[in-house]
C-alpha cells in the first residue's frame, strides 16, 4: 500500500514531498530547488501571496518540517533504555533527552515541567542546542505545551519558544508554524506573567520586518496588547507598549493601532510615567490618523510637556518629534504649546550634548517661531 503523506509535506511549486523545505519571507514554505527554479526565472513574487519579494530573497530553512518529513518516512532507533548511565553526559546529549522526554505521549506533567524548565535554561546562551531544538522537530510540541490549562507549564514553554527566537531564522520559522495565534490566545487568558511573557515574545518575533507586517496582520493582534494597555499593571503594560512599539515601527500598523483606540490608553500611562507609551506616540504621530486622535485627547499637551521637563533622553526626543508634528498639523496646538512656555524649554535644548534632542527641539523652536 502506497504511504499517504500530509499535503504539508508537499511543496506547492512541484506537489512533491520536499526534500529541503525552506520559507520564504512570506512566511510559506518551498522545496528549495522548486522554489529556486522560480526565482532564477526572474519572479519576484510570493507564488501562493503574489506579494512583491526582495530582490535577492532569504531562503531560510525550516528544519522542523525537514525533522517531521524525515521522521514520518524513516523508522527512528530504539531511545537508549538507560540515558542517565553516563554520570556527566555532553549538553548534546542532555538536550536530546529532555527534547525525548518533552514529545513522549507517555511524558507526565512533573516530566514535562523539568523539560520545558531544564531546555529553557540550557537554550538561553546556547545557539547550537536552539538549533537542535528546531531541528528535533519538537517545537510543535512546545506549541501545545502553550495551549495547556496548567499555567507553569504554559509560562515555562512560552519561555523557551522566547529563546528559541533569539534566532533569526527561528522568528520566520516560528511564525511559519502558528504561534502568533497560540501567544495570542495567551495574552488574552494567560496569567500575568504569560502575558508578559507573550507580549516580550511578539517584540522578538518582530525584529523581522516580515514578521511585523504579518503580526499586524493577524486577527486581533494589536486590538490584544493595546486590551492589555488598559487592563494590565506593571510588567504586563511595559512589554505590551514595547511590543505594539516594535510592531508600528513597520508604516501599516500605525493606522490599526489608531483604530484600535491605542492613543488615549498611550497617553495616560504616557502621563503616569511610562516613557515607552510616548515612543509609541512618536510614531503614530506620523500617520494623519493617529495626529488627529491626538489633539482630541484632553491633556495631550501637558503629558508631553510634563516628558519635556522630566524624561530621559530618549522620552525628551521623543516627546519633542511628537509636539512637533502636532503643532504643524494643529494650529490650535501650536497656539497653546507656545502659550505654555514651550518654547523657552525648547530654547533651553539647543545645546543639549544629545544630537538628536538638538534637532528635534530647533525643528520646534523653528515651528513655533515662524507663525504668528
Amino acid at each position: 500500500m502506497a504511504t499517504h503523506f500530509p499535503d504539508d509535506f508537499k511543496c506547492p511549486i512541484s506537489l512533491e514531498i520536499m526534500s529541503d523545505p525552506v520559507i520564504l519571507s512570506s512566511g510559506h514554505t518551498f522545496d528549495r530547488s522548486s522554489i529556486q527554479r522560480w526565482l532564477d526565472s526572474g519572479h519576484r513574487t510570493c507564488p501562493i501571496t503574489k506579494l512583491p519579494l526582495p530582490e535577492h530573497p532569504r531562503l531560510i530553512p525550516n528544519h522542523a518540517l525537514r525533522s517531521l518529513i524525515s521522521s514520518f518516512t524513516i523508522q527512528k532507533s530504539q531511545p537508549d533504555p538507560n540515558p542517565y548511565r553516563n554520570p556527566n553526559p555532553s549538553k548534546k546529549h542532555q538536550t536530546q533527552f529532555l527534547i525525548s522526554a518533552l514529545v513522549s505521549p507517555s511524558s507526565t506533567l512533573e516530566s514535562c515541567l523539568h523539560s520545558l524548565s531544564q531546555l529553557t535554561r540550557l537554550t538561553k546562551l546556547d545557539p547550537c542546542l536552539r538549533r537542535q531544538i528546531t531541528e528535533s522537530g519538537a517545537v510543535s510540541t512546545i506549541l501545545n505545551c502553550v495551549d495547556s490549562t496548567e499555567s507553569e507549564i504554559q509560562e515555562k514553554a512560552l519561555a523557551l519558544l522566547l529563546n528559541l527566537s533569539l534566532d533569526d531564522d527561528n522568528k520566520v520559522g516560528l511564525v511559519a508554524e502558528g504561534v502568533i495565534g497560540r501567544v495570542i490566545n495567551v495574552i488574552r487568558v494567560g496569567s500575568p506573567s504569560s502575558r508578559a511573557i507573550g507580549c516580550t515574545m511578539l517584540t522578538s518575533l518582530a525584529v523581522v520586518e516580515v514578521n511585523k507586517a504579518t503580526i499586524g496582520a493577524y486577527p486581533n493582534a494589536i486590538k490584544t496588547l493595546i486590551w492589555v494597555l488598559y487592563n494590565g499593571k506593571g510588567r504586563e503594560v511595559r512589554e505590551a507598549a514595547t511590543a505594539l512599539y516594535a510592531i508600528c515601527s513597520f508604516v501599516d500598523n500605525r493606522k490599526r493601532a489608531v483604530e484600535c483606540g491605542a492613543v488615549p490608553i498611550l497617553m495616560k500611562i504616557g502621563g503616569m510615567g511610562l516613557e515607552r507609551a510616548v515612543e509609541v506616540l512618536s510614531l503614530l504621530v506620523k500617520c494623519k490618523e493617529g495626529r488627529e486622535e491626538m489633539r482630541k485627547v484632553n491633556g495631550c499637551l501637558e503629558v508631553l510637556v510634563k516628558v519635556i521637563r522630566n524624561g530621559s533622553e530618549r522620552g525628551v526626543q521623543c516627546a519633542l518629534f511628537t509636539l512637533n508634528c502636532l503643532c504643524s498639523f494643529a494650529e490650535e496646538m501650536r497656539v497653546e504649546a507656545k502659550k505654555d512656555g514651550v518654547l523657552e524649554i525648547c530654547v533651553g535644548f539647543l545645546d543639549d550634548e544629545n544630537e538628536k534632542i538638538r534637532r528635534n527641539a530647533a525643528n520646534l523652536v523653528q515651528n513655533l517661531s515662524c507663525r504668528g
